[in-house]
């Protein structure tokens, strides 16, 4: 029988895996991988059964390794580059970004070899498939197919459309354009949606409302600015179905928004009840079966944490994490929060840990006296903090720097404080969103912790074993939303807004220093050295920051939206800095603000970003180090891979003709 090939890819691919399905948690997705098959295999309900399995792996893909940030979070508003910069290139946008990226070739490469995946589904569960799943195999073929060309259009526009399997070698491809790709994304998900049940038979299974959600989101990119050039026809039709579909989801879907939004991000154990959320509407499913972790595991858990190590008294620990520090916050990425009302903040970064190394910890004796800087320095053991990040506004002069000479330090002097004290503005500095202030530094940093992982079975591992989440209802609020103000609609777009920002108001009571992240798994985790001391805190600096005195009532007078002039005159928005006037561009400008609020760092922004083309702008605001080029940034390069394979009546391309393949200015 013919191998299933697909030279749109670098290499030849199979069309998919071929998986055996064991019994266990998760029990669908724990099987054996077998990398070769034949075309007959796919000519049975077992053969098909596997062939889907073998699609939802393909979900892990966008949290396994360095391509799910630096093509989603890189070279924002949000984040730039920490201190490490090994994949710079894809936040400065600097002439090592180009068509050879490896992770551009990666995205290409795996979307490509799931398409083939789900075309055969599509192909031969009509013929060979009988029993009762029939329409949920072939739902899920037209999801996958969808998700997958979505990607894919997001990233790079018009892309060759395929729609039948690949039994032999291919090498002409055109491209289709990006309207094309867009009608049929829109169209596999609608199918998806009239085939797939509306409740799972297996945990991580897609659902019927999986479909809507994500067919709702494909109509707002639809109407989007990056297509304007050609969307004038349905951009009213479609921002009408976003509602529809996601009024669908909200409504019929039986999701809840998580009652506290740190529930989100509290994973306490593999598998726990943290997976099964019900605001999470689709996750890639993620476990502690080392035999189905595949090369790579969910590895965003790497790439935000911001170095803590080298300070005195503190050692690595499988609370903290392994700190990559790629990935650090901007100022933008701090003051979008109202930080004394909106809980979201001290919910979503990491400001405090505790003392696991007392023998690195600084100490003096009368033998040894203190520098004139250590006097009155509090001193610290271990369990007690240690390392503590001060996120004040400029203006506060309740700091100084270290002055490590002065004979009489000040009682401002940062020197008296905790012992490793990170403070964002020292007394007398400005404001400022692009030059540095405080004592942060490109490994020091407030670090992003919703996606922190004590699970690992090894402090130095790689392999995060807690589910990526690609959809939550919160999300699905944030899209109608969007439409209705797109449609000039701005007050049925309040109730949305108010869902989630009432959510994330304080409520009565409330503990605002309280704080979890998922680094807390460590304690049912049997790798733990029990006997260990942990970096692991359960306190923000809420009340440090901010300096206010300890209080317990709810914001949500302050979080809550009135009326649409509650956006429009509001002066928290940055609308001066990004040149955003009109009503349009003002909503547009807080839609964006609202989706960092809500979904930092979750692996959308520079998609949102480059399909309402405000990405220059707000990157010339925000991220010093980002110079992306209008006409060219807006898309990501075809892959050099793909156009040194591709012929054109049997001869390779010239320079002429990959050039005419290429995205504009690439």
């Amino acid at each position: 029988m013919k191998k299933i090939i697909n030279l749109l890819s670098t290499v030849a691919l199979l069309g998919g895996l071929m998986v055996l399905p064991t019994s266990c948690k998760k029990s669908f997705l724990d099987e054996e991988v077998i990398n070769s098959h034949n075309t007959s295999d796919f000519q049975t309900a077992s053969g098909l059964d596997g062939l889907v399995i073998g699609m939802y792996q393909s979900l892990k893909f966008h949290f396994n390794y360095t391509w799910a940030y630096t093509t989603t979070n890189y070279g924002v508003d949000e984040f730039t580059v920490g201190g490490d910069r090994t994949e710079q290139m894809f936040n400065s946008y600097d002439g090592n970004f180009n068509s050879l990226s490896g992770d551009i070739q990666s995205i290409w490469d795996n979307m490509y070899g799931n398409i083939n995946s789900a075309n055969i589904v599509i192909k031969n569960v009509p013929v060979y498939y009988e029993g009762a799943n029939k329409n949920v195999r072939l739902g899920e073929g037209y999801f996958m197919r969808a998700f997958d060309y979505f990607k894919l259009v997001k990233q790079f526009g018009g892309v060759p459309l395929k729609l039948e399997p690949s039994e032999t070698i291919q090498e002409e491809f055109s491209r289709n354009t990006a309207k094309e790709i867009y009608e049929q994304v829109i169209k596999d998900f609608t199918q998806a949606y009239d085939l797939l049940p509306t409740s799972a038979a297996e945990p991580g299974r897609i659902t019927k409302w999986a479909a809507a959600h994500f067919l709702a989101k494909a109509y707002l990119f639809r109407a989007s600015e990056i297509n304007n050039a050609w969307n004038s026809d349905t951009k009213t039709a479609d921002l009408q179905n976003a509602v529809k579909y996601a009024d669908l989801v909200i409504n019929g879907g039986g999701y809840t928004l998580a009652t506290n939004y740190s529930d989100l991000w509290n994973f306490t154990t593999v598998d726990g009840p943290n997976e099964s959320n019900k605001e999470i509407i689709l996750a890639a499913q993620f476990s502690n079966n080392i035999t189905t972790q595949g090369r790579y595991g969910n590895q965003i858990h790497l790439y935000y944490p911001s170095i803590y190590q080298t300070f005195p008294g503190m050692v690595r620990d499988l609370a903290g994490g392994r700190e990559f520090q790629r990935m650090r916050s901007t100022d933008y990425a701090l003051d979008v929060f109202d930080r004394v009302n909106d809980s979201r903040f001290w919910k979503s970064f990491k400001t405090r840990y505790v003392c696991n190394n007392p023998a690195s910890a600084t100490k003096w004796t009368a033998a040894t006296a203190p520098t004139p800087a250590q006097v009155g320095q509090v001193k610290f053991v271990g369990g007690e903090e240690s390392v503590l990040y001060i996120v004040n506004n400029a203006g506060d002069s309740r700091y100084t720097p270290l002055n490590a000479t002065a004979t009489n330090p000040l009682s401002t002097d940062i020197g008296r404080r905790k012992p490793s004290m990170l403070v964002r503005y020292f007394s007398g500095q400005s404001q400022s969103y692009l030059d540095s202030h405080g004592n942060y530094g490109p490994s020091q940093f407030v670090a992003l912790s919703k996606f922190m992982d004590g699970s690992r079975n090894l402090v130095a591992s790689q392999f995060g074993q807690r589910d990526g989440i690609l959809a939550r209802l919160a999300e699905t609020y944030l899209i109608a939303a969007e439409a209705y103000g797109r449609l000039g609609q701005y007050a049925q777009a309040i109730p949305y807004l108010n869902k989630i920002r009432d959510r994330a108001a304080y409520k009565d009571g409330e503990n605002r220093e309280s704080y979890v992240d998922g680094g807390i798994s460590y304690k049912t985790n049997p790798a733990t050295n029990a006997t260990a001391l942990s970096s692991y805190s359960d306190k923000n600096t809420y009340f440090e920051s901010n300096n206010i005195a300890a209080t317990t009532s709810n914001t949500l007078a302050s979080m809550h939206l009135n009326t649409e002039a509650d956006i429009f005159n509001s002066n928290k928005e940055f609308y001066d800095k990004i040149g955003a006037s009109s009503q349009g561009d003002k909503f547009t400008a807080f839609i964006l603000n609202e989706r960092s609020r809500e979904l930092m760092g979750e692996l959308q922004r520079w998609e949102d970003l480059a399909r309402t083309k405000t990405l220059v702008a707000r990157t010339a605001a925000f991220n010093s180090e980002a110079k992306p080029v209008e006409n060219k940034h807006y898309l990501r390069p075809i892959p050099q891979s793909f156009l040194d394979v591709v012929k054109s009546s049997g001869a390779a391309l010239t320079a002429a003709q990959k050039q005419a393949l290429q995205n504009p200015n690439w």
